[in-house]
């Protein structure tokens, strides 16, 4: 059983509210108004959960969502250099997210949205372009779908009917 704090969360986890809106129901008298709350959880190795909560004070829906995050949290295929085994590109609603291995030392090259999710699962060196969409739900969740199609490099080879050394990345086809 993971280590809790007070509040009964995981430490090691890592946890980060990526946007919060005010969003409106109306209704017979007016308006009610709400908070949205789009939460990233990961363990910075392999891990990452994307979480939504909505509730009627921002503190309520923070909570919310990083319960959900934890609750449907996978597990990412990651290289040894801890970067993509292979480069994709993946759509949730008209957002679409090109994410690209990239070589030791170059750091995460992405936008707020996608930063969060890859650093949170863990990935150190990638590069990544946000297309389309802008709507930062989707490009977390584009990104989020992007890492649960990530195949390791092998079973990607085979689907490929290539050899792996055919589609390692270049600085590493040269050691």
């Amino acid at each position: 059983m993971a280590d809790r704090d007070e509040n009964g969360r995981d430490r090691e986890l890592d946890e980060r509210v990526v946007n919060i809106d005010r969003v409106s129901n109306v209704v017979k008298g007016g308006r009610r108004f709400s908070f949205r709350a789009l939460t990233v959880v990961g363990d910075r190795n392999g891990r990452v959960g994307v979480g939504v909560g909505k509730a009627r004070e921002v503190p309520d829906a923070i909570r919310k969502g990083f319960d959900r995050a934890r609750s449907n949290m996978i597990s990412v295929s990651l290289s040894e250099e801890r970067t993509l085994p292979h480069e994709l590109t993946a759509e949730y609603g008209a957002a679409k997210v090109f994410m690209k291995p990239a070589s030791p030392g170059t750091g995460v090259i992405a936008g707020g949205g996608a930063r969060a999710v890859l650093e949170a699962a863990g990935v150190e060196d990638v590069l990544s372009k946000s297309l389309g969409s802008d709507n930062i739900v989707n490009v977390v969740r584009a990104t989020f779908k992007g890492l649960t199609e990530m195949m390791d490099l092998e079973s990607r080879a085979k689907a490929r009917g290539k050899s792996v050394e055919d589609l390692r990345p270049p600085w590493k086809v040269a050691d």
